[in-house]
């Protein structure tokens, strides 16, 4: 069964083809085969020839190894720099609300009229009364 293409936006088909570009730029200077490259990298050869044209169906997790083994830096290029930002934005990750959820509407009845409800029949045959005993009128 064939994959289905999601639609993407122009932003992320240039940054998907950009890392791609920026992937096989590394390995040909570091004068790599692609079949040393997906060696190293874990992956196999026809993985990298599509994470190297850039495309967007390849796993991310694939794609990032890749780019760490041929020294494509991604985010910062020092370890300890990436493991501080990760440690701090973890920490605002706790005080965020897990799940965002649609804000309620509020609704106006003002203008509708509210349906009136049925007069409660008495219980008379079940044992309780049929009108109210006093000690609740102050309820």
């Amino acid at each position: 069964m064939p994959k289905t293409q999601r639609p993407l936006s122009p932003y992320a088909t240039d940054a998907v083809r950009l890392l791609g570009q920026l992937v096989r730029k590394a390995r040909i200077e570091k004068r790599m085969t692609t079949t040393d490259a997906a060696v190293r990298s874990g992956i196999s050869r026809g993985l990298l020839n599509r994470i190297e044209k850039g495309d967007p169906t390849c796993a991310i997790g694939a794609t990032f190894e890749v780019a760490a083994v041929l020294g494509v830096p991604l985010f910062d290029s020092e370890q300890s720099t990436l493991a501080h930002t990760l440690t701090t934005n973890r920490e605002v990750m706790r005080l965020l609300p897990r799940s965002v959820r649609r804000q309620r509407t509020e609704v106006n009845d003002d203008s509708k009229p509210v349906p009136s409800r049925r007069p409660l029949k008495p219980m008379s045959g079940h044992g309780f009364p049929a009108t109210p005993s006093p000690w609740l009128q102050d309820c």
